[in-house]
């Protein structure tokens, strides 16, 4: 008897799948055996040949090892470049909830290089923490630049991040009163969305002022220092992460509006040049600093990362030379420990000195040379934290940038896809449908609460370190305090000199003898501990 109605089209669709489960299990059988074969036969690949199929789980495990230790193996204080520790830390800050902890520190305090910071026996009474003060860049600019927030977003270009990434900081900058550095990607509508303080770089291949031959332009540069936004103009020697090496956007990444704004061909990478032009030694550099500021009015200055500071000597006795006039208004010191995009791990682990080497000697030999108060120093380096922050300004740092930080603000996972195109959470991707993730609205103001909190924390250590002392601010105090450091013997030991101001600082080499102030410093002799 034959089936009717809902009986007679349930046996056809089960019929249907059974063919379609067999049609599969055969194409299934076929992909296997080529595949078998194919790797039987390569020569490419010793695993794959004597393991067939089987060889290729090999990959597949390493590519999900890479999540499954950040989430169920590792423990909080082992991952790199950033440990949950840290990232918790910031994403707690950036929704602006409890940021508390119970039952102890998870960080092993008695590890050799680790800062403390001195609270005073009898701290002032008043307010939980202290607020920053404007601080002046170039004062012989035209148009001189105040500014008191002591942290700031670091460069990052548009083209590396994302449409909706960059609006997000944009906004949250200038809810935060912070300033936000354009990165050597040109300066985008999205920069100027917010209503931020802008800070304009200029990389080797001066995208978004460039000439067809990939010189300066001078009425480009103009045109983008008119927008009231645009407070400074920063010179890009180098980066953290790649010293010597140019930048690199891929293709996937170089959009008809990207290649509009850097002023290059649509979908090719782009490589910049492992240096400018037109700057090949001091005095060309200066040329460039002085030739801007005149152009423009504003403060200029350069970043670079240090591989040593004879050449910043060189500098500062060529500044005096031509009159104090002539220096640059900061110096943004990168670590090698720095940078958010991709870069050769040779480069990344083993050229350039880190923050915690770089930061002190830079401030030495301005020291020495008699420039510390007319050059401004900014640093950039995994400052991520409170603590960073505070360290580094008790080195003597007059500004903080991090990049990395506001990332996770934003809501980074560190799945290290920055430089895929692929990036999960719509932060490092020109890919419209993963950029959908990343709602600007909520994102800004996560931006603004991380930068609040970080800087409330910081005065919380400057404030709980205050004892009667006037004009307290968290730039200034804690140079007139000490610190002590752990040896490698677990021994509390005291430490060397910092900076002319009295800030002590930790040292792996604690027990020597303070170098004399006349003298420059000498990494080889003394070199700063990681912390």
């Amino acid at each position: 008897m034959e089936s009717t109605g809902f009986a007679h089209w349930l046996v056809v669709l089960v019929e249907t799948f059974a063919v379609l489960f067999v049609l599969l299990l055969v194409l299934f059988v076929v992909v296997v055996l080529a595949t078998w074969v194919v790797d039987r036969n390569q020569t490419g690949n010793a695993v794959l040949r004597n393991f067939p199929i089987i060889g290729h789980f090999r990959y597949w495990f390493l590519h999900l090892g890479e999540f499954f230790r950040q989430y169920l193996y590792s423990s909080d204080r082992e991952e790199m470049p950033f440990n949950r520790a840290q990232r918790t830390w910031v994403y707690r800050a950036a929704k602006d909830v409890d940021n508390t902890s119970a039952f102890g520190s998870s960080r092993d305090l008695r590890a050799e290089g680790v800062p403390f910071f001195v609270n005073a026996a009898f701290p002032d009474l008043g307010t939980d923490h202290l607020a920053p003060v404007p601080v002046t860049i170039g004062p012989y600019a035209r148009e001189p630049y105040s500014h008191a927030a002591f942290f700031n977003i670091s460069a990052m270009s548009f083209g590396a991040l994302s449409a909706p990434a960059v609006r997000a900081l944009s906004r949250g900058a200038a809810k935060a009163g912070i300033w936000m550095d354009t990165g050597e990607g040109g300066l985008a509508p999205y920069h100027l969305e917010g209503g931020c303080d802008i800070i304009f770089e200029i990389g080797t291949a001066k995208y978004g002022v460039r000439t067809p031959e990939g010189k300066l332009d001078d009425a480009k540069l103009l045109a983008i220092c008119a927008h009231k936004q645009v407070k400074m103009v920063s010179i890009k020697l180098g980066q953290g992460a790649k010293p010597g090496m140019g930048g690199l956007l891929p293709g996937a990444k170089v959009t008809a509006e990207i290649a509009a704004i850097r002023g290059i061909p649509v979908g090719e990478d782009s490589q910049s040049p492992n240096r400018h032009l037109d700057i090949g030694n001091v005095s060309q550099l200066m040329d460039s600093i002085g030739h801007i500021r005149e152009l423009t009015g504003k403060p200029v200055g350069f970043k670079a990362v240090l591989g040593g500071v004879e050449w910043i000597g060189e500098l500062c006795d060529e500044v005096h030379k031509r009159g104090i006039a002539s220096a640059p208004d900061f110096i943004i010191v990168d670590g090698s420990e720095g940078g958010t995009g991709a870069a050769p791990q040779t480069l990344m682990e083993g050229v350039g000195l880190p923050l915690h080497e770089a930061l002190p000697a830079l401030l030495d030999m301005l020291i020495v040379k008699g420039l510390r108060e007319r050059i401004k120093v900014v640093c950039s380096g995994k400052c991520i934290t409170a603590y960073d922050v505070a360290w580094a300004l008790s080195i003597g740092a007059d500004f903080v940038n991090s990049a990395r930080g506001f990332m996770l603000a934003l809501g980074c996972i560190q799945s290290l896809q920055c430089n895929r195109n692929t990036c999960p959470t719509g932060i490092t991707t020109q890919n419209p449908k993963l950029q959908r993730g990343l709602v600007v609205t909520d994102k800004s103001e996560r931006v603004f609460h991380y930068a609040k909190n970080v800087m409330k924390e910081v005065g919380i250590i400057a404030q709980l370190r205050c004892q009667r002392i006037a004009s307290a601010q968290p730039r200034t105090l804690p140079r007139g305090r000490r610190r002590r450091a752990v040896d490698s013997a677990g021994e509390i030991v005291s430490v060397s000199a910092g900076n002319g101001a009295g800030c002590r600082r930790m040292t792996t080499c604690a027990r020597q003898k303070p170098r004399s102030r006349s003298s420059p410093p000498n990494p080889r002799q003394c070199v700063p501990a990681a912390a």
